[in-house]
């Protein structure tokens, strides 16, 4: 079956790269164009370009810190320097400017990097006319992750710098700068990111975009502008194109009937395709599977591009590095693999004399091909901004016989190389008209001191074996039932699934009329109360009580006893948390020990238990590892006993499976045995309580079978 990169090779065989409708929204004319380099000067030229407003500034952003410092010197000046107070005094100042602000309303990981009640607080401090929302109009799991400030229709800063703490940065990033540090006074490690400004038919395209998603947001309109007079172009950006096209490529997921625009992910591919000398790529994240895939294939190529990836040495902080930096090693790992011609290089830039866990850390997004086509966006080369998240790009693309836009790209990569290598833009033409191969040349500027770096992307086995598939933690659409049951419930488990749903919703019914039957029939004597208080107390004490418990559950899951009816006996005789601990102990020891003659047994052995499902089962828990046991235990589309045999068969690794099946049986054992307790002191010791306890218990336990049931039923 073809791939997205097999198949973007066969259809990108024109000779433009952009095309309206396939791989970018529009195409519309810039007067001027340009490229700012880290947030020191676009912070200065934002300020600058606000401050000849008339009519209405428009922001998107991922992130917005009202006590950001758009200046870091001593100059004086008319306007605070806090980008919060600069707009409200401005607004005051400006009569008829309307300021509007949209910031992801971001999810509560990220609280501690953010100022708690932004719009509360900024709204407290601005006049009326600063409007500033946040948008969580978007699907679970996903996030406005557009950087984008519109002024007056009239001109439009694109790219991957917020107006937010810890970006503004000069591109000397030098070790100590005293003026790197946020409100609190803390200082931060060197940032490394780019921004394009564009003025024109394209800046007014991109307004509609901006109010499109206020619209979407908040439910009202903004109005467009008519606006005349000077352009609020900031006079310390240069114009560095003139009179040409710049194209808009955006990423929107599928929400509330809307499609799904993915015209970031194929712009990707098919300039990827098109290369013939040379992909020159900076990104904060390097994670997005297809485009790995699409690159590995240009490697294996004879006479393929050299690939130049200048990435961070290691991502933020220590859960970003646990998660994003692993799965950035994992496809890495595979582009290696298919680098039989040594045209792969993967460097960070690196910078002597930072704190040992300081780096610089690179946030653009930007990918130049053969110094012929530019993009500058939003968008990391990560499966979210191919398709979950909100992401906006600017292209530029030079045809034959333009040499003012060849000219404009291959400037802008010199810029940036001679910032990364601490050399000029002369000496890497030099290098490369020596070298006649941009691998080469670089190869030969590196040297000691500031330079690019060989960055190693490996990672430890014990560490990987930890981390789940890129589908979690890197989802490339919203997170859906249908997401999650077609990327972890191989089909034909998900009909054996139903089918033991139901079984389990009959042992909840039974378990009930069980209890009825206690109650009203001659069995109360058999089954006392004071019988099992005997029977528990003649284990002696509790360590050696624990110990018979746990033993006598794990041989009864052994012999395939079913782990739900073991947690109702559990439940009953031990109390709620008591029984819990007991239980997932039991499981946990019966899955090793089910895992290891898994490993022993032939394969011919365990698929006469299993039937033909053991390999697609094998390869799908393989394939999404911990995540995958976790699910599939809570969805039994497998006997307890047999899963644990299969796992041990497949190349699951141990640790995997032990951590996936505590995860994914602990919630089930904890609700099983709770409910039998509470359903046992409710016909025992009946109150209003305990009977109220026990019926929540109970109809929270069907309610749930039955959503589950209606999940699989759906996909």
């Amino acid at each position: 079956m073809n791939t997205d990169a097999d198949r973007i090779t066969e259809e990108a065989t024109g000779e433009n790269i952009l095309l309206p409708g396939r791989n970018c929204w529009v195409q519309e004319e810039a007067t001027r164009a340009s490229v700012i380099i880290d947030a020191a000067a676009y912070f200065a030229a934002f300020a600058e370009a606000c401050e000849a407003a008339q009519h209405q500034i428009l922001i998107l952003g991922w992130d917005f810190d009202r006590h950001v410092r758009l200046h870091r010197d001593d100059a004086e000046r008319d306007l605070p320097d806090q980008i919060g107070a600069f707009l409200a005094k401005l607004i005051r100042q400006r009569r008829g400017l309307k300021v509007y602000l949209l910031s992801w309303d971001f999810n509560m990981i990220y609280a501690a990097e953010r100022e708690l009640l932004p719009a509360l607080r900024l709204r407290m401090q601005a006049p009326s006319r600063f409007h500033f929302r946040l948008d969580n109009s978007h699907p679970k799991g996903a996030s406005h992750h557009q950087k984008l400030v519109v002024i007056d229709d009239r001109i439009a800063f694109v790219g991957g710098i917020d107006l937010s703490r810890w970006r503004w940065d000069t591109p000397e990033h030098k070790p100590d700068d005293p003026r790197r540090t946020d409100a609190s006074g803390k200082q931060y490690p060197p940032f490394h990111d780019v921004m394009m400004l564009v003025e024109g038919a394209v800046a007014i395209r991109l307004a509609e975009l901006a109010r499109e998603r206020w619209r979407r947001a908040h439910g009202w309109r903004i109005k467009p502008v008519a606006s005349t007079g000077e352009s609020p172009w900031p006079q310390s950006v240069k114009t560095q194109l003139s009179g040409h096209s710049v194209a808009i490529a955006r990423t929107e997921p599928a929400y509330r009937g809307r499609q799904a625009v993915m015209e970031v992910k194929q712009l990707y591919l098919d300039a990827i395709a098109s290369a013939r000398k040379f992909i020159y790529l900076e990104n904060q994240y390097f994670t997005a599977g297809v485009l790995a895939e699409a690159l590995a294939k240009r490697l294996a190529e004879s006479n393929g591009p050299d690939v130049v990836l200048v990435l961070p040495e290691k991502t933020g902080g220590w859960l970003e590095q646990m998660t994003m930096d692993v799965l950035r090693g994992r496809v890495i790992d595979a582009m290696q693999k298919a680098d039989r011609h040594g045209r792969l290089r993967i460097y960070y830039p690196y910078q002597p004399e930072l704190q040992a866990d300081d780096c610089i850390s690179v946030h653009a997004k930007l990918v130049i091909v053969d110094d012929r086509f530019m993009r500058i966006g939003s968008s990391n080369t990560s499966n979210r901004s191919m398709g979950l998240d909100t992401e906006c790009d600017l292209a530029v693309e030079a045809e034959a016989g333009d040499s003012d836009a060849r000219d404009f790209i291959r400037d802008t990569r010199l810029r940036l190389l001679a910032e990364h290598l601490d050399c000029s833009p002369a000496e890497i033409l030099e290098a490369e008209s020596d070298e006649n191969n941009l691998v080469a040349a670089i190869e030969s500027l590196r040297r000691e001191g500031r330079s690019l770096r060989p960055l190693d992307c490996s990672v430890a086995d014990e560490v990987d074996g930890l981390i789940p598939d890129s589908g979690l933690i890197d989802p490339p659409e919203p997170f859906s039932p249908d997401y999650f049951v077609d990327e972890y419930v191989p089909e034909e488990g998900r009909h054996a699934g139903r089918r033991r749903l139901l079984a389990f919703l009959g042992i909840i019914l039974g378990l009930l009329a069980l209890a009825a039957a206690w109650r009203w029939t001659p069995l109360n004597d058999w089954l006392s109360p004071q019988r099992l208080g005997e029977l528990i107390a003649s284990f002696g004490s509790s360590e050696m009580r624990a110990l018979v418990a746990i033993g006598i559950f794990m041989f009864a899951s052994l012999l395939m006893v079913p782990v739900t009816l073991l947690a109702v006996v559990a439940g009953i005789v031990f109390s709620g948390w008591e029984a819990f601990v007991y239980m997932l102990t039991a499981a946990i020891l019966s899955s090793a020990i089910g895992y290891i003659a898994g490993q022993l047994m032939s394969r011919g052995a365990i698929e006469r238990l299993s039937g033909s499902r053991l390999e697609r089962l094998s390869k799908r828990l393989a394939e999404r590892g911990t995540i995958a046991i976790a699910l599939l235990r809570m969805i039994p589309i497998a006997p307890f006993a047999v899963l644990n045999l299969v796992a041990g068969a497949s190349h699951l690794s141990f640790r995997q499976f032990i951590v996936g099946s505590a995860l994914g049986m602990a919630p089930g054992l904890a609700a099983i045995t709770l409910f039998s307790t509470s359903l046992w002191r409710a016909i025992t010791e009946p109150s209003w309580i305990s009977i109220a306890v026990a019926t929540g218990f109970g109809c929270c336990l069907v309610l749930l079978t039955w959503l589950v049931k209606r999940w699989l039923r759906s996909s």
